[in-house]
């Protein structure tokens, strides 16, 4: 199990493949696992680094609390430790939020960008954000992670054949200790770089789902002062990566190889038939499952 270790935490990560290096950052509540279904379509043209962010899967909970900057400084270092001065990064949902920041903190060391349902920021500036961050904070204590958890799961996979995708969301966010949960949607409500998109260089990818919690006004928005490309995927909720592994795997290898993004003909949810089932998605899925989902 690689670890790396900054300031006495230590900081999980697998690297799978070869060729150009690009960063998955996961998002709240779960690990690097989550990006199974991309690797093993990745692993072959790239070389593909998967950290669990701190306090989350295998790696050290952060002594002082979760932020967003030092998720993105920390992940900066274990770069420098694999020597990579120049790094591809693609982040879902919270792990967007790091995945801008680390372009921030380093412009030139990121070339290309793609953010997976995640904005520019998260502060409590309307009643639909208030929902998100606040009704979770508020139902955690009283419902538990486990209740709560399955009341997440229902919002990322609605549809009736996605039970697998659903039960394994509950029984990952289920097992998250509320006060990391907590402290991990106090790190992005407190979290903007709105003020500071204009320092980006990275050519950017904004891949969404059509149902995603955040307003698409908010993302297009982001788009357009990105000068981003977006790729907006029908059917699917939060859950693109999982729901949608077809559209989000062509929409990545489209933009890390500077292709052309797949005909709009193809940015559906996938239907039961394409659903690969857990942990069956290649070698990546089992190797994860026996480390992270036992």
């Amino acid at each position: 199990m690689p670890m790396f270790t900054q300031g006495g935490l230590g900081l999980h990560y697998l690297v799978r493949g070869s060729g150009l290096p690009v960063l998955l950052i996961h998002g709240l509540g779960s690990s690097g696992a989550d990006w199974a279904f991309q690797v093993s379509a990745l692993e072959t043209r790239f070389r593909i680094i998967v950290p669990d962010l701190p306090g989350c899967g295998h790696s050290d909970a952060p002594s002082h609390g979760p932020h967003i900057e030092s998720f993105a400084t920390g992940l900066w270092a274990l770069m420098d430790h694999l020597q990579e001065t120049q790094v591809n990064i693609v982040g879902f949902s919270l792990g967007g939020a790091v995945a801008l920041e680390m372009a921030l903190q380093r412009p030139a060391s990121v070339p290309r960008l793609a953010l997976i349902n995640s904005l520019a920021s998260y502060e409590v500036t309307s009643f639909r954000k208030w929902l998100e961050a606040r009704i979770p904070a508020a139902l955690i204590p009283i419902l538990g992670m486990t209740r709560m958890a399955r009341i997440s799961a229902a919002r990322l996979f609605p549809e009736t054949w996605q039970v697998q995708l659903r039960d394994r969301a509950i029984a990952v966010i289920g097992a998250v200790a509320p006060a990391t949960y907590l402290g991990l949607l106090r790190a992005l409500e407190a979290w903007s770089c709105t003020a500071r998109l204009g320092q980006l260089q990275a050519r950017t990818l904004l891949l969404a789902g059509e149902h995603d919690y955040t307003p698409w006004p908010e993302r297009s928005a982001l788009a357009t002062v990105l000068g981003a490309s977006t790729l907006i995927v029908r059917g699917s909720s939060h859950g693109t990566p999982f729901d949608s592994v077809r559209a989000t795997n062509a929409g990545l290898i489209a933009w890390l190889t500077d292709g052309s993004l797949p005909e709009t003909a193809s940015w559906q949810c996938d239907q039961q038939r394409d659903l690969t089932p857990w942990p069956g998605a290649g070698s990546i899925a089992e190797e994860h499952a026996a480390r992270y989902c036992a």
